[in-house]
């Protein structure tokens, strides 16, 4: 028998629809076997995949170390390993950018199975209780959070995606230059719109990713609204969690539209150390099918990255239309930069706006800091 070992990340997105497609390949496929593993979410964000892809075969990963693998060749391109017309259709059917967000130097290193990037959330109940109902401006955002009711993911990761967004949605896309990540006038105006947004926000925002903000949204009645958090599908199912969420497109800024987030979602990826290339390749297109990605992928807490699934009847009446209410957030959503020595800057720019967020400071310097961040970033060599 064959085995393969696979590392995902904890949650019900991400690691129960792997053991399920895993467990059904198993069943159609008896010489085979495939154990899945899982990490934390932060770590699935930060832990270097070329140390992963020495201890497994299959990795779920996201899409910003794509330069990195394309540099190093520590996954496996798929251009050698799937069919052309395979990839095409899923290149076709990209949610957003999903699909290009792993293509790389004109090589697909991973499949976007998954597709997600922020998206608004509610608790109707709630913001019905309080007279209020979901924000369509950031100035009716800004109203609901002066009372308290309003929870946004500000851990450090979090916080930097929302700086790109508001850059984005400002009309400047960051990390476009060779010297600073964005021009003073939008990198100063998003900073300020952040810190006016947190300075209504629970202290307990700062140490919460999005999970544990939609966990707060659901377990307790403290919080009616998100304005946006990489968005979960599980949260608008029946029967997950105590209350659900409506999940709906971002406010719009005046004169600018609605806000134009950050694309995250995740990517199967392939070892270049897996012995067993043919078959981790014919589980990939078993799960990146469109048939498997509108069905049992979603049956089984997945968030598709097949425009048909996002698409489906029956991905929709699961999730109390998450999938159609959230569609036009991702197919506007930014593709944050992938060069190699991108994760470096990623790493470290989102604590000093954090702290910033929390406590003010003077944001001209928080810029200057940016920068020397991210020239220190695009010098890096591999």
């Amino acid at each position: 028998m064959i085995t393969l070992k696979g590392i995902t990340w904890n949650h019900t997105r991400g690691f129960s629809p792997m053991v399920a497609t895993a467990q059904r390949f198993e069943e159609l496929n008896p010489e085979y076997r495939i154990i899945w593993e899982k990490r934390s979410l932060q770590a699935f964000a930060d832990e270097p995949i070329d140390e992963l892809a020495k201890r497994f075969d299959l990795l779920v990963i996201d899409h910003p170390w794509a330069g990195f693998a394309a540099k190093t060749g520590v996954i496996e391109a798929f251009d050698n390993l799937l069919s052309k017309p395979f990839l095409d259709d899923l290149e076709a059917n990209s949610v957003g950018h999903s699909h290009n967000s792993y293509r790389y130097n004109d090589q697909q290193w991973a499949l976007a199975m998954d597709a997600a990037t922020p998206v608004a959330s509610g608790r109707e109940d709630l913001l019905k209780k309080h007279g209020f109902t979901m924000p369509k401006t950031w100035d009716d955002l800004l109203d609901l959070a002066r009372e308290g009711l309003v929870a946004v993911p500000s851990i450090p990761q979090d916080t930097l995606m929302n700086f790109y967004m508001l850059c984005c949605t400002l009309g400047e896309d960051p990390c476009t230059s060779n010297d600073e990540v964005v021009s003073d006038d939008v990198g100063l105006k998003s900073l300020q719109m952040l810190r006016e947004l947190s300075s209504h926000l629970d202290p307990g925002c700062f140490d919460w990713n999005p999970i544990k903000v939609y966990e707060a949204m659901t377990q307790t009645d403290q919080f009616a609204y998100c304005p946006f958090a990489y968005g979960y599908a599980n949260y608008a199912k029946p029967g997950y969690a105590r209350k659900l969420l409506t999940f709906s497109d971002t406010v719009e800024i005046e004169g600018k539209g609605h806000l134009i987030t950050t694309i995250g979602g995740t990517g199967f990826a392939i070892s270049a150390n897996c012995d067993h290339k043919d078959v981790a390749a014919k589980y990939a297109e078993f799960i990146a099918n469109p048939e498997m990605q509108a069905n049992f992928f979603i049956e089984f807490g997945g968030q598709p990255g097949h425009l048909k699934a996002w698409k489906s009847e029956f991905a929709n009446a699961s999730s109390h239309n998450y999938f159609e209410q959230t569609l036009p957030t991702l197919e506007r959503a930014f593709l944050r930069p992938r060069y190699a020595g991108h994760m470096y800057f990623q790493d470290n720019a989102g604590s000093p706006i954090r702290e910033y967020l929390m406590n003010g400071g003077d944001e001209k310097i928080l810029l200057n800091r940016l920068n020397e961040l991210y020239v220190e970033s695009k010098g890096i060599t591999l």
